[in-house]
């Protein structure tokens, strides 16, 4: 997708990789930003604002473990912008110790907040169609069992992807899904892992995940932007260490008529 002129939601834009995101996209010539967080950056939103005059560029508060505030959130976007062409699906937390917080965040987050966008989006409801990218993690990729509840979300996420990517519903929509699955990145939720844990027995071995690999927010967020701009529907990539990967599923099974 072209960026320039378009107008984007990034749900969950103060975050970690959210900020660096939200100026490449700014970077790219995107029209209008609306950032939906639970708490507003004032300090990040004035620096984008002095920095993009030409876009304009809202935040809207909202709760992603609330099905009605993100109703509203979408509901208020319309009505400020009347309408948006990309939603970037990026709030995550890794909390092992509050399971209903990191499955109301990481997995039925991303779900209710991508079905209150479809119907302003899809084509067969008078939207203009759009991409829809949902940002997941390695961890949906493989098994991290040192986080097993943030694993498990993270795999949801993925199949969620590959699932709303089907044929038949971009007949419908003429939305497409890009899952995007960054490696360990310098944020916050990077940093002591040893003390995230599902089971103490694991802290030894996360004491040297901390030490391992990573790559920049700003880094990351690069190629999140790239992967939307030259992504396909359905695919899947990997972003580890500054590199992109498209990752590819076999064909386990089929149903038998």
């Amino acid at each position: 997708m072209d960026l320039n002129g378009r107008n984007v939601i990034y749900s969950g834009g103060f975050g970690g990789i959210g900020q660096h995101c939200l100026k490449e996209l700014l970077s790219n010539g995107i029209k209008t930003l609306a950032i939906l967080d639970v708490k507003e950056n004032k300090e990040i939103l004035a620096d984008l604002q002095k920095a993009y005059r030409a876009a304009t560029i809202i935040f809207i508060q909202f709760d992603i473990t609330n099905k009605e505030s993100i109703a509203a959130a979408f509901k208020e976007v319309v009505e400020r912008i009347k309408h948006f062409d990309v939603l970037i699906n990026g709030c995550g937390v890794l909390m092992e110790h509050n399971i209903d917080i990191t499955i109301e965040v990481n997995l039925l987050g991303v779900i209710r907040s991508t079905l209150a966008a479809l119907p302003y989006m899809a084509k067969n409801n008078g939207g203009r169609g759009g991409v829809i990218v949902n940002i997941s993690s390695v961890a949906g990729l493989d098994l991290m069992p040192y986080f097993s509840i943030y694993t498990t979300t993270k795999h949801g996420v993925t199949a969620f992807g590959r699932c709303m990517a089907d044929q038949k519903a971009f007949d419908q929509f003429g939305v497409s899904f890009i899952t995007v699955c960054p490696g360990i990145t310098e944020t916050n939720l990077a940093a002591d892992y040893h003390k995230k844990v599902t089971f103490d027995f694991y802290q030894e071995y996360c004491k040297k995940l901390n030490t391992a690999k990573r790559q920049t927010g700003e880094v990351c967020a690069k190629n999140i932007v790239k992967v939307l701009r030259t992504g396909r529907n359905g695919g899947i990539y990997m972003l580890d260490v500054g590199e992109i990967k498209e990752i590819t599923y076999p064909e386990f099974w089929k149903a038998e008529f």
